[in-house]
Formats: structure tokens, C-alpha cells, sequence
């Protein structure tokens, strides 16, 4: 026989239906249309045909052949001829084969003789396929009878016959298209079983999962289409649904069955991170699980620095190792370091998709003292707060000590205690020589203690300035500077005093200053001065340095002006003047004069062309004088 085709390589399937009796030799014969890149056999059980002695596939080309010799009951059933062309398609034609048996009586025996009055059992023992038709004849007439029994009367007697007439069945033949299934779970998919029988009666087909039998559901969807075929189709798939399925058809003659897989696809999903606490100096290990199909690779990400360990990776120091195996993945950091504190990101990543989770290691560890003043300075009176600030993990209690007895939380008549999360402030105001001394801060917790020693030592007043020097003296002015004290007496200096008087007078003048430089005004010329500095904090004032001699420059006449000069619009002159030393005496006036000059050999001045003119401006105030005088003078046109 040969297919039918259409234009192209499409290959059509088709059903062609071959009768053939036992102990005899078939043959097929099959052409393809197109370019096939394989031709195969496929038995009613759906195992792929290799030649052997009784049954030979001989393909030449486009041309397939199988042949059958001895032929037995066994071998009815559906073939499957499947081609695959060269785009990897496949298309395939089948032959439904039934086997007829010749009719055959079996011990049948004559003649039989039976005694007068005895019921006669004749048995008719015939197979065949088809199913034979059976009539029985009494002296060449057809009896017609009940099924399975007939009485008969004659000049002998009554004679009971009973034909028992053997049906004559096909096993289940059973074949599946597709064995092997893909899908994903979560993601609504749904996936379809055909299974494909034959035999006589027809066969039941069962499907079952895990040696359990399918019922139709919401899940489940059963169908039996014509030509045999039965479906199942398994909607919404889940992670669960995985695994081997089986088809079983089963009739009187017999039972066959098929095995079908689904495997499920699953998105990776981190089941298992948790928070880890670990202690300073000890080791983390930050467990991270994940699951799906295929099973996914696991990576860390630190937050801090933004870098990245897989399996098997080292850091730089050696402290970080990540080791990792079937789903799972250890993070473990040696020797842990408070810079280990923060987010770690674990993801789990497949071909399927990916998946990450954040967790956060905490580092416990003992109290840590974060100031280096150790040494406070007071005086009988004053008031000072020692200052005991403290980084633990957990937080820590702190206690104040002194001469190792503990003081109360509630203090002292001059001692109180304000305490925050991570700072305990000891204010004490002396009274007294004893209250100065040695005070312990002692900070716990579950980690370990710490203690730091404070001391309260009397303050002094500052030692003297030193280096009194006198600089840019001028009639009223003069610059003093200084070394501040090599001593601030414990309390931090609050500011200078300087004293200055002439030294034909009693009485000093002070000015305060906050640096070691100053500028003395409003100085009398000609005048000798003299001047010490001294120091002060909250204690007191020191000594005052050693006292300095200067004296004033005399009234002198001022210098020369600096002037520039831009050309105005018009008629004016715009004539700047820069400040300068006035001798000593404030400048009443400027005088300024102008005249006119020509202009000869390209603008070279050669002579005067005119007479000399003069501008006075009078009561210019010199305290307003800052960067320049602006003068505008009118000038004659030319």
C-alpha cells in the first residue's frame, strides 16, 4: 500500500486494515513523500520493530517493508510506521492487523454411544477467529433451541444436547504517541495523555499514578475518544504532579499497560535563612536552602561591599567560605569582626527562574570604651561631668566605682549619676580635697566587662603668657602678640587680658582678647607705653608676663597720595586716591591741581598750551576714606 500525498515534504497519516490467518507470511510495504530522515517500525505495544528471524524491517529510501512470517494470534494489533523528516517533524501511517484462525473442532469423538434414559451431553468444541457461528443438526434439521440447552423427544427417549460455544478474544494491544512529558508548576499549565488500544471486546483503560487509581476531578479530566484512544489531562499543574503515570487496558482476553512521565519544572524558592547573631572573634555560619526543579545554584551578595560568593569561593583574608550541595548553601565566616555586621542577600537561580531572600548577622560583643579623656580637672565648687561613653552589643549596664565602694544610681549629695543607652555622665561638684581622686567606670554584659579608670584632679589657675612681642608701631597704633601659657591649669583658657599705660601714668587700661594677637589704637604719639599680658580660665587669672616697653612714632607730614585716574564722559575726570599714612594727624584736605598740556608726535607731550588752573575740595573725612577718594574734576575742552 502507499500513502496518499499533498504538495511538499508533509507526510499524511492514514490507516490501512490487513487480515491475515495464522502461520502465514505478511508483508507491508510503505512509501514516503519527501526527504525522510528516518523510517521506523513500531509493534502494537509500542516498542520500536528490529529485525529478527520471524519478523524482518527492510527500508530502502523512501521504502519500507515488514514482513511477518508464521504469524500468530499475537500479533494483531495496531503498527506504526513513523517517518522523521530532515526539520525534525515526524508523521506517521498505521495498520490495524487482525488474525484469522481457521475453524478447528477440538476432541471430538465418534461416534459416542450413551444408555437408554441417560442424558446425552454432545459437545461442540470449535475455535476460530472471528467468533464461529454455531448450528447443530439432528438428522440433517436444524434445531432451533434455547441458548445453551435443547430436549428432544424420540422413539429412544429424551436427549438433552448442551453446545457450549467458546467465544474467541484479543488481547488489549496498547501504544502511546508521546511517553515523556515537560511542564512547570504554578503556572495554570496543563498536560494531556493519549493512550491508543485495541483487542476484542474492546478494552477498559485505567489510569493510574503512584499505584493509585485516577477519578475524574477538577484536576483530572478522563475521556474516551473513538478509534480507541482514551485521554487524560492534568490541569493546574503543581510541584506534586511529577512523576511516572500508567495507562492499563484490560479486557477478557487479557491486560496490558504503558507507562507515561511528567516532570515538573519549579521555580526556585529559598525555604530556609534566617538571621544569625554570632560573637565577636568567634565564627558565623549562615545556612541558605533552596528547592526547585532542576534544583538551583546558590549565591551570596554582602551589602557592605557589594561582593559576590558561589560555591566553593574564598574571601581575600580567608575569613569568608561558601560550600554548597544539592539545594544547599554554607556561608561561614572565621574570626568574626564587628565589619561583618549587616545584609547578607542569598539567590537561588535556574533556568527556570530565581529567587532571593536577605538575611542580617548580628556581632554581640563586650563593652568598648569610645572616649580618651581619662583626666578632669574642678576646683571646690564647680561642677564637672565625667564623661564614660561605651559601644557593646548587647547594651551594657554601667556602674561608677570609687575607693571600691560602688556609688548609688541615686548619688550623693554632690554626686549624681545621668545614664543613656550608651553613656553614664558622673557629675560631681567638689567640696572638699576628698572628692578628688581616682573614680572607675565598670560597663557589662552578657558578653564580658570592662572597667576604665577616671581622674578628678584640682585645677589651677593658667601659668603666664610668654614672648610679649610689639610689632607695626606707628603714632597711634601697635600690634602686640604672644605665646599662650605652657600651663591652662587643667580647665581650658576662657580668654587673654592685655594691660597697657603710658609710663608717666599709674592707672592701666585692660582690653580682653581671645587670641595671642591684638591691636592696640587710640594711642598718644611720641609716648612711650608699657604692656603685659596674662591668662584666664574658670578657675581664675594667672601671673601676667613680663611687661614690654614701646614708644610712638612723632607727628610727621602724611605721604604722598597714590592716585589713578580714568577718563570720564564728557567733560570729566574721574581721579581715585589710595589711603595713606597721615604722619600721625587726621588729613583735613587734599589739594589737587591739573593743567592743560598739547599733544603733539602721536600723543608724546610736548608743551604747556595753556594756562595752569587749580580745584581745592576741602573737609574730606578720612574716617570714611576706605579703598580710594573719588575726585571728579571738569575739564576744560581742548
Amino acid at each position: 500500500s502507499h500513502p496518499g500525498t499533498e504538495q511538499g515534504s508533509t507526510l499524511l497519516r492514514f490507516t490501512v486494515h490487513l487480515t491475515a490467518l495464522i502461520n502465514a507470511c505478511m508483508l507491508y510495504f510503505f512509501s514516503v513523500i519527501g526527504e525522510p530522515v528516518s523510517i521506523n517500525w513500531f509493534s502494537p505495544q509500542g516498542e520500536r520493530i528490529i529485525s529478527n528471524q520471524r519478523v524482518i524491517v527492510h527500508t530502502e529510501g523512501v521504502r519500507s517493508r515488514l514482513t511477518i512470517y508464521n504469524a500468530i494470534i499475537e500479533d494483531a494489533g495496531i503498527y506504526r510506521c513513523q517517518a522523521v523528516d530532515t526539520k525534525g517533524q515526524s508523521q506517521e501511517a498505521t495498520v490495524v492487523l487482525e488474525i484469522y484462525q481457521k475453524l478447528t473442532f477440538r476432541e471430538v469423538k465418534t461416534p459416542q454411544e450413551f444408555r437408554q434414559g441417560e442424558d446425552a451431553e454432545v459437545i461442540c468444541d470449535v475455535i476460530s477467529s472471528p467468533v464461529p457461528a454455531v448450528s447443530w443438526f439432528y438428522k440433517n434439521k436444524e434445531i432451533t433451541s434455547e441458548p445453551n440447552s435443547k430436549y428432544i423427544h424420540n422413539e429412544c427417549g429424551a436427549c438433552m444436547i448442551n453446545c457450549l460455544s467458546a467465544v474467541v478474544s484479543v488481547p488489549p494491544v496498547l501504544s502511546v504517541p508521546q511517553q515523556s512529558f515537560n511542564a512547570t508548576a504554578d503556572y495554570q499549565e496543563s498536560v494531556t495523555f493519549t493512550c491508543i488500544t485495541s483487542g476484542s471486546p474492546d478494552p477498559q483503560v485505567t489510569w493510574y499514578w503512584k499505584g493509585h487509581v485516577i477519578e475524574r476531578s477538577e484536576q483530572y479530566v478522563l475521556s474516551t475518544l473513538d478509534g480507541g484512544k482514551s485521554t487524560l489531562t492534568i490541569k493546574n499543574i503543581r510541584q506534586g504532579d511529577g512523576g511516572p503515570y500508567t495507562c492499563h487496558a484490560s479486557n477478557k482476553a487479557g491486560s496490558s499497560e504503558s507507562q507515561l512521565f511528567l516532570k515538573v519544572f519549579v521555580q526556585p524558592h529559598i525555604t530556609q535563612l534566617r538571621n544569625v547573631t554570632a560573637v565577636e572573634g568567634s565564627a558565623a555560619m549562615i545556612a541558605c536552602t533552596a528547592e526547585g526543579e532542576p534544583l538551583p545554584e546558590i549565591s551570596w551578595r554582602r551589602a557592605s561591599d557589594g561582593q559576590t560568593f558561589t560555591d566553593g569561593d574564598k574571601s581575600q583574608d580567608g575569613r569568608v567560605e561558601v560550600r554548597g550541595r544539592n539545594g544547599k548553601s554554607m556561608l561561614t565566616i572565621s574570626g568574626v569582626r564587628l565589619s561583618d555586621w549587616g545584609r547578607f542577600d542569598c539567590e537561588a537561580l535556574s533556568r527556570i527562574g530565581g529567587h532571593q531572600k536577605s538575611m542580617f548577622l548580628d556581632i554581640e560583643y563586650a563593652p568598648k570604651f569610645q572616649t580618651n579623656q581619662t583626666i578632669f580637672y574642678s576646683w571646690e565648687g564647680n561642677p564637672v561631668n565625667i564623661s564614660c561613653d561605651v559601644k557593646s552589643n548587647p547594651a551594657a549596664t554601667m556602674l561608677w566605682r570609687r575607693d571600691r565602694f560602688t556609688i548609688s544610681s541615686q548619688g550623693t549629695s554632690n554626686i549624681r549619676i545621668h545614664t543613656t543607652e550608651d553613656r553614664s555622665l558622673l557629675e560631681v561638684t567638689p567640696v572638699s580635697d576628698r572628692d578628688f581622686g581616682r573614680y572607675n567606670c565598670t560597663a557589662r554584659n552578657n558578653i564580658g566587662a570592662r572597667y576604665q579608670e577616671f581622674i578628678l584632679a584640682q585645677a589651677d589657675v593658667p601659668s603666664h603668657p610668654y614672648s610679649v612681642r610689639l610689632s607695626a608701631v606707628s603714632q597711634r597704633l601697635v600690634t602686640v602678640t604672644f605665646m599662650k601659657p605652657d600651663s591652662h591649669g587643667g580647665v581650658p583658657i576662657s580668654y587673654y587680658i592685655i594691660n597697657y599705660k603710658d609710663t608717666s601714668s599709674q592707672d592701666w587700661r585692660t582690653v580682653r582678647s581671645h587670641g595671642v594677637q591684638i591691636v592696640l589704637a587710640n594711642l598718644e604719639p611720641n609716648t612711650t607705653y608699657e604692656v603685659r599680658v596674662a591668662a584666664i580660665n574658670g578657675k581664675g587669672q594667672g601671673d601676667f608676663s613680663h611687661t614690654e616697653t614701646f614708644q610712638t612714632l612723632p607727628i610727621r607730614e602724611p605721604s604722598p597720595p597714590t592716585v589713578h585716574g580714568q577718563r570720564g564722559v564728557g567733560k570729566a575726570y574721574r581721579l581715585g586716591l589710595i589711603k595713606q599714612d597721615d604722619g600721625g594727624m587726621p588729613i583735613v584736605e587734599y589739594i589737587v591741581k591739573y593743567k592743560t598740556v598739547c599733544m603733539l608726535n602721536h600723543g608724546n607731550f610736548s608743551h604747556f598750551c595753556g594756562s595752569q588752573k587749580s580745584s581745592y575740595f576741602f573737609s574730606v573725612d578720612i574716617k570714611l576714606l576706605t579703598l580710594a577718594i573719588l575726585l571728579l574734576i571738569l575739564l576744560d575742552p581742548l
